[in-house]
């Protein structure tokens, strides 16, 4: 490093380039880092800032983007190399504007309307990916190609009957910070409570004897709901974030982010399967039905909630989130072999200040 330190910038950037291209990120962090010491500009910084993304110090790379862009407000590559770093810290809204601002600056920069259209895919919303990747795949750009497969997957999530995982994951890591004082104030969530009440009418258990898995289990309302009747508590959540509130209340034997419909394999099973709340973000409830049943003893019981729908099977509403009939839940629930130990109309929240109606489920399932 120190016969590097006599070269001027240029040579240096490139110096750097070659060791990112030889894997050794770190070695480019050292030499910009002392290249920036003594007055390297805004190619250096922005240099350094990828290069400490890509050495996966995510901190100090927003740190050092986030001056590139201050200093440089009018250069695309600057937002660029941002909004890079923010997706890389689970940012993903405020990357999203950074791109849209890199396109504002240079409506011509490919890699930002790839990225962009990335970005609105992973948060689940596929017309504007759809929107941002059209005329990218429509070009001659060397990205093109990738472009086209990427509003394939943009098409796939409008067909999906559920909402897409990363909207849901993106959501809810959000709103993590205020979400109980959002849901116990502003929406009169009543979900815990409901599913409790319910237990108590079709379990017969007495205190610390259930295996108790939590699905989509948040910051942990429902988990402490059911804490004193579990010997067990385990959650599942698709948000990192819920995860990481959920584990401060210190309730859950093990927590793991994935997914309800294809959760984490394993040999143990449970007396009771929570969803509360959860299932809202679902259309079509066969897989989560099968899920809850896979992970039940015979003899368990899965309760949780929906929104409720009049006539047949499901719809989805205007706030992004399903709604169920009885009678859909019924034939779901007999398909997969669960018997109806309990359907009630109950209102799990309210929206705008009116309750919304919907049901409170307990299923039993049988035999294996």
């Amino acid at each position: 490093m120190a016969g590097l330190r006599k070269h001027p910038p240029s040579d240096s950037l490139e110096a750097a380039q070659a060791l990112m291209r030889a894997g050794n990120a770190r070695g480019a962090v050292e030499l910009l880092q002392s290249q920036l010491a003594r007055g390297g500009g805004l190619l250096t910084r922005l240099a350094l800032g990828r290069a400490l993304l890509a050495a996966g110090e995510i901190p100090k790379a927003l740190e050092e983007l986030r001056q590139a862009a201050a200093l440089a407000p009018g250069i695309a590559d600057a937002a660029l190399a941002l909004a890079d770093a923010l997706l890389a810290a689970g940012h993903l809204p405020t990357a999203i504007a950074e791109l849209q601002r890199a396109l504002r600056i240079d409506p011509k920069c490919d890699k930002a309307q790839y990225v962009l259209g990335c970005a609105w895919l992973e948060a689940g919303e596929a017309e504007p990916a759809r929107e941002a990747l059209a005329p990218l795949a429509a070009s001659e750009s060397p990205l093109a190609t990738h472009a086209a497969e990427k509003i394939l997957e943009a098409e796939a999530i409008q067909r999906a009957q559920r909402a897409a995982p990363g909207y849901v994951r993106h959501l809810f890591d959000q709103f993590s910070e205020d979400y109980d004082a959002r849901m116990l104030g502003t929406l009169s969530y009543r979900v815990p409570r409901i599913l409790r009440e319910l237990a108590d009418l079709v379990i017969a258990a007495p205190a610390n004897s259930l295996d108790v898995l939590d699905f989509g289990c948040g910051t942990g309302l429902a988990g402490e709901a059911f804490r004193d009747l579990a010997k067990r508590l385990d959650g599942l959540d698709l948000s990192p974030r819920m995860i990481e509130k959920a584990r401060t209340r210190g309730i859950y034997n093990a927590l793991a982010v994935g997914d309800l419909e294809s959760p984490p394999s394993g040999k143990r099973r449970y007396d009771l399967v929570l969803a509360a709340d959860t299932m809202v973000y679902l259309g079509d409830l066969s897989r989560a039905f099968t899920a809850a049943w896979s992970r039940l003893r015979a003899g368990g019981q899965f309760l949780f909630t929906v929104e409720a729908k009049d006539g047949e099977a499901f719809e989805l509403g205007p706030k992004r989130r399903y709604r169920h009939s009885e009678s859909y839940l019924r034939e779901e629930a007999a398909t997969c072999g669960f018997d109806v130990m309990g359907l009630i109309a109950c209102s799990p929240r309210s929206e705008a200040n009116r309750p919304v109606e919907g049901f409170a489920a307990a299923l039993q399932k049988s035999a294996e």
